[in-house]
């Protein structure tokens, strides 16, 4: 039985701090990158509470983003293509540990790759994509089956197994053989089993574009967003064929947290990491990299395919998951923006720096610059560091680095009895790392400079 969803859409401003600065960070992101626009979904407690667009679908047509524009979610596609594969095998149609000659006896070794090496990048079948522009042949219409014969008759690039590559060829491979087992088509199984049960409407192949969809776009180095050329139909198939809303796509991360669709069994499965035949982690499942944030275990994947980025994260320790999608790729955005939605929805204990705690450390920094130091910031145990043989070897070894140009609180923790803080220091010849204690009192017991290789 599938619980049927609620789905709560809440301005951001209703959340407690530090998430009501949220947008403001978003849309000072969208101004400072010039990126077109960014959307995103937010789920606590299982429940879609947050889903909001910023910036343009259309710049040309000056159409604003909305929470029901669709944008292609590219390799994120491929856990709705693993999923198919554990349902089929559910209905006993095929096996995780079927070899691809079962379906496919023509392909290269087809007798020593298994399902499971496909869905795990694992098997050795070379990446047809590995592009991350978009090149003359991708323009034109293909078929998965020319795909495969084409690239996945090619020698493999190791033995099954022993290695991990990420290719997408294995998933063009695995929605092949799902088709071939089932007698349907990979998206209307998806369709029937997946999307309508969730009440996911948004879900198609990116080829068969909808009015509302968000336009593609790209740039040059650090130039403005260009017009970008999309993939011919047949390209991704089921390595990246998708486009949805993010909040469609949050439906789908709540059934996952809730283990619904799925048996038991196959959502072990589809969550437990693949490891080498010589027990080396891949970090990888089916379709999901296994990893964590701050401590907080996570599911995840990444999309990208020609004017679009995507990233997915569940955290299932917080019954939550966060949606980032964006209109235009060769950008580094989503993923900065990902984690700071996680940081302030699933440790809002962890404050986001002040600007008044910024501002002291680089005064004391750029004061060891010069090779002095405010004693009375620190305790006597930092003072009694301070020597004048330690001032001299900070001003000899700093200065050299040039202007300082940003400090960042990377981490927080406490240890006996004081905050610990660690801090990036990027200067104009060399970026540092700084160790430091905070007593209660806010006097520093510790402010060490370390060299970051």
């Amino acid at each position: 039985m599938i619980r049927l969803l609620s789905v709560i859409l809440l301005p951001l401003a209703a959340f407690a701090q530090p998430r009501a600065d949220l947008t403001a960070r978003i849309n000072a992101a969208l101004k400072d990158t010039g990126a077109p626009s960014v959307s995103v979904a937010l789920v606590e407690h299982g429940e879609l509470v947050w889903a909001q667009a910023f910036g343009k679908a259309d710049l040309e047509a000056g159409r604003a983003a909305d929470a029901a524009t669709r944008y292609a979610v590219g390799s994120i596609s491929k856990q709705f293509t693993a999923a198919a594969i554990l349902l089929l095998q559910e209905q006993g149609k095929l096996s995780l540990d079927d070899t691809v000659a079962k379906y496919f006896p023509d392909l290269t070794d087809a007798g020593q790759v298994t399902i499971r090496e496909l869905l795990s990048h694992t098997s050795g079948y070379e990446d047809y994509a590995p592009q991350d522009y978009m090149i003359p042949e991708w323009a034109q219409a293909t078929t998965p089956q020319a795909i495969l014969d084409h690239w996945a008759k090619k020698p493999l690039n190791f033995k099954p197994g022993t290695k991990w590559q990420y290719s997408n060829t294995n998933y063009v491979l695995a929605g092949e053989i799902f088709e071939k087992a089932s007698g349907v088509g990979l998206l209307d199984f998806l369709r029937t089993k997946i999307f309508d049960p969730l009440h996911m409407t948004s879900p198609g192949d990116c080829s068969v574009k909808q009015p509302g969809d968000a336009v593609a776009y790209t740039r040059y180095a650090l130039g403005p967003p260009r017009p970008a050329e999309r993939e011919g139909p047949g390209w991704y198939f089921a390595a990246g064929e998708l486009c949805m809303t993010p909040s469609d796509l949050a439906r789908w991360d709540i059934a996952f947290l809730h283990h619904q669709i799925l048996s038991a069994a196959s959502y072990d499965e589809f969550t437990r990491e693949v490891k080498l035949a010589n027990g080396d982690h891949t970090h990888y499942a089916l379709g999901l990299s296994v990893g964590d944030f701050r401590g907080m275990p996570t599911f995840s994947h990444g999309g990208e395919v020609s004017g679009f980025l995507a990233q997915n994260t569940v955290y299932p320790t917080r019954d939550g998951a966060i949606v980032v999608l964006s209109n235009e790729d060769d950008i580094n955005l989503i993923g900065p923006l990902s984690e700071k939605i996680a940081a302030a929805a699933f440790l809002p204990e962890q404050q986001p720096a002040a600007e008044a705690e910024i501002a002291q450390v680089r005064g004391i920094l750029e004061g060891l610059q010069n090779g002095r130091v405010d004693h009375a910031l620190f305790t006597s145990n930092a003072n009694s560091y301070f020597t004048p043989l330690a001032l001299g070897d900070f001003r000899s070894s700093l200065t050299p680095l040039g202007k300082l140009k940003s400090i960042t609180r990377t981490g927080e923790s406490l240890r006996g009895g004081m905050t610990h803080r660690i801090y990036r220091a990027e200067f104009a010849n060399k970026t540092l790392l700084l160790n430091i204690y905070v007593m209660p009192d806010g006097k520093y017991e510790q402010f060490l400079a370390e060299e970051q290789l």
